[in-house]
């Protein structure tokens, strides 16, 4: 049996661009990719945290060290500049990989900068 598993986050992301006309997808910055472990051209799920907005996009890579979150392509009618993103990729595992697997989280600033790295989210209280 497979089972498809959260393999990394971008919480917290600010859109700093949102290009209706430009080829479809979402730039995000080369360094959050890599250090996500999220492919160019992987397939990404997008929440919007403002407006409650789902969407299934790809990435692209943005320029290393910019900081850039830009929904693209029809994705633009879903995501403005300045909106807070949850941007996460998964992947499926047999059970045989689940015992040493564990997600990348990367929880952003304003400036869509790494502030801490995660590998387990708490367990929520009351």
């Amino acid at each position: 049996m497979y089972l498809t598993l959260l393999k990394a986050k971008l919480h917290q992301a600010r859109v700093t661009h949102s290009e209706l006309f430009y080829e479809g997808s979402c730039a995000i910055d080369s360094h959050l990719l890599e250090q996500a472990g999220i492919l160019e051209y992987e397939q990404i799920h997008i929440y919007n945290v403002n407006n409650g907005e789902r969407f299934v996009t790809y990435a692209i890579c943005a320029a290393a060290g910019s900081g850039i979150v830009s929904v693209n392509g029809a994705a633009a009618r879903r995501a403005a500049v300045g909106d807070t993103l949850i941007i996460c990729a998964y992947a499926t595992l047999d059970r045989q990989e689940l015992a040493n697997f564990r997600p990348t989280l990367l929880y952003l600033d304003e400036r869509n900068r790494i502030v801490r790295v995660g590998h387990s989210i708490p367990v929520q209280a009351a």
